[in-house]
């Protein structure tokens, strides 16, 4: 095949970390209705952050990144629309400075990278809405959010990883 038709053919491939993104914002919002809980779901949009952060940062741009956080807001219905999309960019940001220690590591390390992240940035959510709503929230269904997504981690990666396989492998 001449090279300017596999050019064109792997054009629409390299929406797959956006798309996937997308996906597990959209995914991100169907409520899990756990007894003694409020409504709470795992950050699968930060997952796929952090995924395509350490993989393919050249597929997954900043303002990719902004676009899914306001997406997430505007879809979970928070009175901080924006506060989604600063937490993604500081977390590609940390994930890029720490960049080397993830690539071609087992995937113990790199979910251990993913617990510290999902740590810092719950509890800088949880200040931040603390700082916004005039007094300090209840930390409780931010820890267990954050739990929720550390424990997601496995199924989210095999899932990315495999995306990455089918459609960037020859990219």
């Amino acid at each position: 095949m001449p090279l300017a038709i596999q050019r064109d053919l792997a054009y629409p491939t390299r929406f797959v970390p956006f798309l996937t993104t997308l996906l597990f914002a959209l995914i991100s919002v169907v409520p899990l209705n756990l007894p003694g809980f409020s409504v709470v779901t795992p950050a699968l949009a930060l997952m796929s952050v952090f995924h395509w952060s350490v993989y393919r940062p050249d597929l997954m741009p900043l303002s990719a990144v902004f676009v899914v956080g306001l997406l997430v807001d505007l879809l979970t219905g928070t009175p901080y629309v924006g506060i989604s999309s600063l937490i993604f960019l500081l977390a590609r940001a940390a994930v890029m400075s720490q960049r080397k220690l993830f690539v071609n590591r087992t995937f113990p390390i790199v979910w251990l990278g993913f617990l510290v992240l999902t740590l810092c940035a719950f509890i800088l959510l949880w200040a931040l809405v603390s700082v916004l709503h005039g007094a300090t929230v209840g930390i409780r269904p931010f820890a267990f959010q954050a739990v929720l997504t550390v424990a997601f981690y496995p199924v989210g990666s095999y899932l990315l990883a495999r995306a990455h396989r089918m459609f960037l492998a020859k990219d």
